[in-house]
């Protein structure tokens, strides 16, 4: 099992959500962040006024996956998510020692199945 967690622009959310749930990733988290990477501060002009924006809105998705999810899960996020421009965000994969469903108490690859399947 694997925690993956990636973080893209706002405006992509829409393709990388219809990508997953294409790829039948259907248990996602979405938080909405702020940060930066390589494209670093911007300058910004506000009422004749200059200011460095340094945190960039961005979303952050928190998906748990058994393994044979793994790929298809990164292959539907970066092909949504990619502009090809500075900021596109990254994918992060972690293990995932145990998973429990509150609900049933069901446990690791049985609590990330949806219900009903």
């Amino acid at each position: 099992m694997k925690l993956i967690t990636a973080i893209i622009r706002p405006g992509q959310l829409a393709k990388v959500k219809e990508a997953l749930f294409r790829a039948g990733v259907r248990g996602i988290t979405i938080s909405r962040v702020s940060g930066h990477g390589g494209q670093g501060g911007i300058v910004e002009q506000y009422r004749g006024s200059q200011f460095v924006v340094e945190f960039h809105e961005k979303v952050q998705l928190t998906i748990a996956v058994s393994e044979s999810f793994v790929a298809p899960t990164i292959e539907a996020i970066v092909g949504a998510a990619r502009t090809g421009e500075v900021g596109d965000g990254k994918i992060f994969v972690q293990p995932l020692e145990q998973v429990v469903r509150i609900r049933t108490g069901e446990r690791d690859t049985e609590a990330l199945t949806p219900v009903g399947a």
